[in-house]
């Protein structure tokens, strides 16, 4: 059994992240100590949970007081219901309107009990942040597991547990105890397995409130720098706005509330079941602006003058939106926590070709005078800043601009852009504050850890002149 290792990475890919953090002119500018210092430091933290939970408020339906009182009632029934002691106080962020902020705590001790649940890694990492074991997650349990036993949940993070297993020597993390609501021939029955939860978790390793089926229409779970891209992006009630890899809806129920809901935002999505996800989150806000269209982004403009086209969806015609969010797949690799990824080097850059097609579409795409913004939630530099450099130059009609709010650090040296440059980036870095779980304390400074105890995310604003 592991208790938080790092992030663990194939050797490959732990040595290009390693070259990338020790880059000469990060060596130069921090000192060659400093630099190991915060790429073991990013190793260790994506394995862990932010400490705070960021909470987005649908701000066309409601104030953020009215949400926060009701919030806080909620999270004040949790913990006299389960006499978790004192419950977290729900704070306001200072810079973002929208944003409800709660603390977590952990990691807390908690002893291991003799019956063991295994659960997949997504599951795991979901727990961490606050969430019970819905029986899809459950990858193994005791022989003779039964509703109302008390069992340790671990996390299998290699991906070895064969589903259905009875025991399971693999490596595995603890993750805390609960309290089973079911019994195993639910689970694992193969005619119709039981739905719902499945373990209760009665002490988490990390103590954060479940927001599960709480306040749907008036609150979305967001972590706070994929709040900060849609306030970056600005956009404004009547504008035509593309968000061009939109799934599962986040960034785009984002864009469409501070638009009060007035204007067009287009959400493409390549994959219909996720097309579909975006759909449902508009229609659980009460977002009717929002019209989203199964589509391959890199083929979302018009080839040809001459090409027929659906006035409403795509493919569009050359400059047809006012701002353009692309929020690009990628490696993910700033993902938290996240203790396993079993990528190889040539899966994490295969994502730059991809992201650069993406890119030409969004240019081509714009209006003059219009807002791009670019976003990853990994921390390479080749999908960030050297993405930025690429683009600058290839298309000499696009700037730099600055991002408001700008909450993260600078962007990171090695990809050739000039410093005043990078201070227009926006990179998240969750490894700058890192000093051991045991030595947060959000008491101290809630705000301050909120804005860099996030996951590992870049921002990039661009205006096409």
């Amino acid at each position: 059994m592991s208790v938080f290792p790092q992030l663990a990475l194939k050797p490959e890919v732990r040595e290009h992240l390693h070259s990338v953090y020790t880059h000469s002119e990060v060596v130069c500018e921090v000192g060659k100590e400093e630099a190991v210092r915060a790429f073991e430091a990013l190793l260790s933290c994506l394995s862990h949970p932010p400490m705070v939970t960021c909470v987005r408020v649908s701000t066309h339906l409601h104030t953020l007081k009215d949400i926060q009182h009701k919030l806080q009632q909620h999270v004040t029934q949790i913990s006299c219901r389960d006499g978790s002691g004192s419950p977290a106080v729900i704070h306001t962020h200072p810079h973002l309107p929208d944003v409800l902020l709660v603390p977590v705590s952990g990691p807390r001790c908690v002893d291991v009990q003799g019956s063991e649940v295994i659960v997949g890694a997504q599951c795991g990492n979901a727990v961490l942040r606050g969430a019970h074991v819905f029986t899809p997650g459950v990858l193994g349990t005791p022989k003779f597991l039964k509703a109302g036993d008390v069992v340790s949940v671990f996390s299998d993070i290699d991906g070895k547990c064969t589903r259905g297993a009875k025991e399971f020597q693999g490596k595995k993390v603890f993750l805390g105890n609960g309290v089973s609501e079911v019994h195993r021939s639910d689970v694992f029955c193969s005619e119709a397995p039981a739905r719902g939860v499945a373990i209760r978790m009665t002490e988490p390793l990390y103590q954060s409130p479940s927001f599960d089926g709480v306040l749907t229409e008036d609150v979305f779970l967001q972590n706070l720098p994929s709040v900060v891209v849609g306030h970056v992006l600005g956009p404004r009630p009547g504008e035509r706005i593309l968000d061009m890899c939109a799934a599962p809806g986040g960034k785009t129920t984002h864009i469409a509330s501070l638009m009060n809901n007035q204007g067009a935002v287009l959400a493409l999505e390549k994959i219909k079941s996720k097309m579909e996800k975006i759909i449902q989150n508009a229609n659980t806000l009460k977002l009717d602006c929002i019209r989203a269209y199964c589509c391959d982004s890199t083929q979302a403009v018009i080839s040809h003058p001459t090409h027929d086209y659906n006035a409403d969806g795509p493919p569009f015609p050359e400059e047809s939106f006012d701002r353009i969010l692309l929020d690009a797949p990628c490696s993910g690799l700033g993902q938290r926590p996240n203790m396993s990824c079993r990528w190889s080097l040539k899966e994490v850059r295969s994502f730059q070709p991809l992201q650069r097609r993406l890119f030409t579409t969004a240019v081509r795409l714009l209006k003059t005078g219009g807002v791009l913004v670019y976003s990853t939630c990994t921390v390479t530099l080749a999908e960030n800043e050297e993405q930025v450099s690429w683009a600058l130059k290839t298309f000499p009609r696009l700037t730099l601009e600055p991002q408001v709010p700008h909450l993260g650090s600078e962007g990171m040296q090695g990809a050739g852009l000039s410093h005043d440059h990078r201070r227009l980036l926006q990179r998240f870095r969750p490894e700058l504050l890192w000093g051991g779980a045991n030595h947060i304390h959000y008491s101290e400074s809630l705000h301050h850890h909120a804005n860099n105890d996030t996951i590992g995310f870049f921002i990039a604003k661009f205006i096409k002149r």
